[in-house]
């Protein structure tokens, strides 16, 4: 690195550094503010356990997020399953399991081979222990209209009105 490059890289660190101390102290960043993560789960750790076995064993992690941070680099805009449950009952999601078809019920603008597929070919009792965990992934009232917003616009690519 040349004199001068290093000249411009500590002086950009001093200024980056100045203005977070400045914000810091002007109470930007004020953590009375945040109410914390706001996803939980009601499910029972037996159920969690049965329920996490056939999310993996079905690949779902492929397409959608479950308790983790999201990867803004993914190629696939299938839904995080945060808060789901919030959305749906457990009869719903086993319905939509058993579906045939599942664009019949939740219609997708994805390309085929990154829409939701069916998943009527598993055991009634998988499809069950699937929606009954699905319907337990709870989002915090506060927090509940902005994921129903975007989770609909995300999924139809229509504006969310209610």
């Amino acid at each position: 690195m040349r004199k001068g490059e290093k000249g411009i890289l500590i002086g950009s660190v001093v200024v980056v550094g100045l203005v977070i101390a400045v914000r810091f102290m002007m109470g930007h960043f004020d953590a009375s503010d945040d109410k914390g993560i706001p996803f939980y789960s009601t499910a029972s750790p037996e159920l969690r356990m049965a329920a996490m076995k056939i999310y993996k064993q079905e690949n779902c992690k492929n397409c959608h997020t479950l308790w983790t941070v999201r990867d803004m680099m993914r190629k696939v805009p299938a839904p995080a399953l945060d808060g789901i449950g919030s959305l749906h009952d457990e009869q719903w999601f086993y319905d939509y399991f058993s579906a045939p078809d599942p664009q019949q019920i939740v219609p997708s603008r994805l390309k085929e081979e990154f829409r939701m597929p069916s998943f009527a070919f598993l055991s009634e009792q998988e499809r069950r222990t699937l929606a009954q965990y699905m319907a337990s992934l709870k989002v915090e009232d506060w927090y509940f209209p902005a994921v129903k917003k975007d989770e609909y616009e995300k999924l139809t690519g229509k504006v969310f009105n209610q």
